[in-house]
């Protein structure tokens, strides 16, 4: 082990952006924390971190040892756990690497869990994110589903490993008027070996989207999230499908609201937005690391 170990970071910056969203305190607002390098630092306290912030998610970027300036590790933490994939918070990460780090093209990350991701900085400002698709199988409805969001479902369907049950409801009065007992969701969520639930349901006509959904997470410290853009890997396949079209206008209906405009292109799917830094500061609790 080199004497110089582990690295000195005199105060890294830490940043909330709002993201899918062109206006500051709508979308969903992500924690984005640019790491130095070269190794990750301990998992205890990136989660730290991600409950100090407390907001969805903290999403942690590691330069890729040896890559070029747009090669990428990432990490996403809710309050409480370690997350497979989040849309919303890479997005926001990709933002911060446009206007702090001065990175433009196309932003390659490394998942751990769910393998290449990539981030295209358009030229007016907008992100498109491509991902793996999460296309959803018919499942039957777990047991106290209906109960816990007070709708019948008209299907449910299982994600693979996305994790989520994506759940489709009559219209999309059901999908904003829902109340769920959070709680009981979150013991249906423990139970079905899921991340959270997404319920969706077609635009209302005139509607100037296609799409509505909401998305529900308790058992992840995360009772509501406002714009969820890994669900929508699973919303897209499931309504372009159905109504025939690869491009659609997703609205996520949760008070602060968000729109991703999603593009299904065989296993992947594009998703595109905007994103607003909100706030920016030094973070002077330094990163520990294994000796190993």
């Amino acid at each position: 082990m080199s004497s110089d170990w582990p690295p000195t970071v005199p105060g890294m910056r830490l940043y909330i952006v709002d993201a899918f969203t062109d206006r500051p305190f709508l979308g969903n607002p992500a924690g984005v924390c640019p790491l130095p390098g070269p190794t990750w630092p301990d998992e205890h306290w990136m989660q730290q971190v991600a409950a100090e912030v407390n907001h969805s998610e903290t999403a942690f970027a590691l330069p890729v040892a040896g890559g070029g300036a747009t090669d990428w590790e990432i990490r996403w933490f809710t309050p409480r756990v370690e997350t497979n994939l989040c849309g919303h918070a890479t997005l926001a990460t990709s933002h911060i690497l446009r206007t702090e780090h001065g990175l433009a093209g196309t932003l390659h990350f490394a998942s751990r869990y769910s393998g290449p991701l990539h981030a295209q900085l358009l030229p007016d400002g907008e992100i498109t994110l491509d991902f793996p698709a999460a296309p959803g199988e018919e499942a039957p409805v777990p047991d106290g589903l209906a109960e816990a969001l007070g709708v019948q479902p008209e299907s449910v369907h299982r994600t693979g490993a996305l994790g989520d049950l994506l759940t489709v409801l009559p219209d999309e009065a059901a999908v904003r008027r829902l109340d769920p007992d959070l709680s009981a969701l979150a013991e249906v969520i423990r139970n079905a070996g899921l991340r959270g639930v997404i319920a969706t349901a077609r635009a209302t006509e005139g509607a100037v989207y296609d799409v509505v959904s909401r998305f529900f997470s308790p058992a992840e410290g995360i009772p509501e999230d406002p714009v969820t853009g890994s669900a929508h890997t699973a919303v897209a396949p499931y309504w372009s499908a159905l109504l025939g079209r690869k491009e659609l206008t997703a609205f996520q209906a949760s008070p602060r609201t968000g729109v991703i405009r999603t593009a299904v292109r065989g296993d992947r799917v594009d998703l595109t937005g905007r994103a607003v830094t909100v706030w920016s500061g030094t973070l002077h609790n330094e990163p520990t690391y294994s000796a190993g």
